[in-house]
């Protein structure tokens, strides 16, 4: 797995955009009428957000077809009598063959990035090791691809009613309950469902 963020943080113990406009650290959860297919009823964490552009992972999807032991093995990571594992989530469309680990800020090595205090991403094989061994973080997920914006790209789908933001935290980020998490997520903002509808503009 590659390093994906180019702003990686030289201390990875600081949050990345801890302030201004930045939405990382949140949720963007699709709206009903959401055009494209590829993100209906998702919920994206959103992990860097900038003027050059914002990149995030699907928390609500997993990856039909591949287990953590599969990935071990293509990565040759060699571990005699595993411990641990990850559930391997959909990150997004875009290049699906690269990893992401999204996980809780007990773990932190070279090449980690805080996106928030409770919230850390990790995008390199030692940490499939580690978590292999059972010394990995307590809480957390592999993504495969990822969803990206270019620049003003996110702002200008959110102002077209594409998506709303909402606040996250790491006990729903990293809940197993999958199938509900898009409900869930809309339900923190007061949001009854049947009320949705292209007038609305985001939270």
């Amino acid at each position: 797995m590659k390093q994906p963020i180019k702003q990686a943080a030289d201390r990875p113990d600081k949050p990345v955009n801890p302030s201004g406009d930045s939405l990382a650290g949140q949720f963007l959860v699709a709206m009903p009428q959401m055009p494209d297919e590829r993100f209906a009823r998702t919920v994206i964490y959103i992990c860097a957000h900038s003027g050059e552009g914002a990149m995030g992972l699907v928390v609500n999807r997993l990856f039909q077809g591949v287990a953590f032991p599969d990935l071990l093995e293509q990565l040759h990571v060699e571990v005699e009598k595993p411990r641990g594992s990850l559930r391997v989530h959909y990150g997004g469309p875009v290049e699906t063959g690269r990893g992401f680990v999204l996980h809780s800020a007990d773990y932190l090595r070279e090449g980690s990035m805080a996106v928030t205090e409770e919230v850390v991403l990790t995008a390199t094989v030692d940490i499939l090791r580690a978590v292999a061994e059972g010394a990995g973080p307590k809480k957390g997920f592999l993504a495969l691809g990822y969803a990206g914006w270019g620049p003003g790209q996110l702002d200008q789908e959110m102002q077209a009613n594409g998506w709303l933001n909402v606040p996250a935290d790491a006990a729903l980020l990293f809940d197993p309950d999958l199938d509900h998490k898009w409900e869930r997520t809309l339900a923190r903002l007061g949001i009854d469902l049947s009320m949705l509808s292209a007038d609305i503009g985001h939270a």
